[in-house]
């Protein structure tokens, strides 16, 4: 297996590529409210892969769609590149953040082709010649053939329709990627496959990427730390090795319940974790 991106060691002055302070996250139910996040903390370094981990219910996805900037927490502050995630414009946003949606989120009318090109139609002024080449590019950067340009949604495998809203993802060329289980859905030979081509792009792209994931193996294989929700809180954020060892119950059951023992045979075969 090729040698994997290291955790990197930042400089202090260096700018966090999202900062999250006091975070508070509420949604209204009938008769009370529901509090999801409550002074959440997380900072995410240039080129770490950071993987939020947590039980139901604790707000992953809803982290990465405030990041993203499709919902508004309660209180608190969200930072991508040093500047408040409410002053970014949208097509400033659109250039900073790329995110994988857990299905793909195509266009079913659109062709593979233009569900690629759809951001750069929509946020910037280009000349069409221009667009599809872009286009060309992300689609065979994420492993997939000219031919596939012309497929609709329908025609396509599970694995296929990641690799299509991956590239979309990427047409604006972000330095932050956002994935939310990136591998659900795959058979094992694609899961595997796609897992390599994200580590190849993390690597190639100098991405900084923000991933939610319940698959061991993809946790242990693109992590460089890990982010461990829970209480209302990240209760941990660390490089792998020592977020197993951390004391609490749910990394307990998570790590090493039943699957504790894939989980320490993940951390051998993969000895950037330790």
């Amino acid at each position: 297996m090729e040698p994997r991106v290291q955790d990197p060691q930042q400089p202090k002055a260096a700018t966090p590529m999202v900062e999250i302070r006091g975070l508070r996250t509420q949604f209204e139910l009938p008769g009370r409210t529901f509090t999801v996040h409550d002074n959440l903390d997380l900072t995410v370094r240039r080129g770490e892969v950071m993987s939020l981990v947590g039980g139901s219910g604790t707000g992953k996805t809803v982290l990465l769609r405030q990041i993203l900037g499709l919902e508004q927490p309660a209180a608190g502050e969200i930072r991508v590149l040093g500047q408040p995630r409410g002053s970014l414009g949208e097509r400033a946003a659109a250039s900073r953040v790329g995110m994988l949606f857990q299905h793909g989120a195509l266009f079913s009318a659109f062709s593979v082709l233009e569900n690629i090109a759809f951001p750069l139609r929509e946020l910037r002024t280009l000349p069409t010649s221009l667009i599809h080449e872009a286009a060309m590019v992300k689609l065979q950067m994420v492993g997939l053939q000219p031919d596939d340009g012309a497929k609709m949604p329908s025609d396509l495998s599970g694995g296929m329709i990641k690799r299509v809203a991956l590239a979309r993802a990427l047409i604006m060329d972000p330095p932050l990627l956002l994935l939310d289980e990136p591998t659900a859905g795959l058979d094992p030979d694609s899961s595997d496959g796609f897992v390599t081509l994200l580590r190849s792009l993390h690597r190639d792209l100098a991405l900084t990427v923000i991933m939610v994931t319940h698959d061991l193996d993809t946790l242990f294989e693109l992590s460089t730390r890990i982010a461990v929700l829970a209480e209302k809180r990240v209760i941990v954020n660390a490089p792998p090795k020592d977020v197993i060892a951390f004391q609490h119950p749910f990394i307990h059951d998570f790590f090493l319940g039943q699957r504790g023992q894939r989980a320490m045979e993940l951390l051998r075969e993969y000895p950037f974790a330790v």
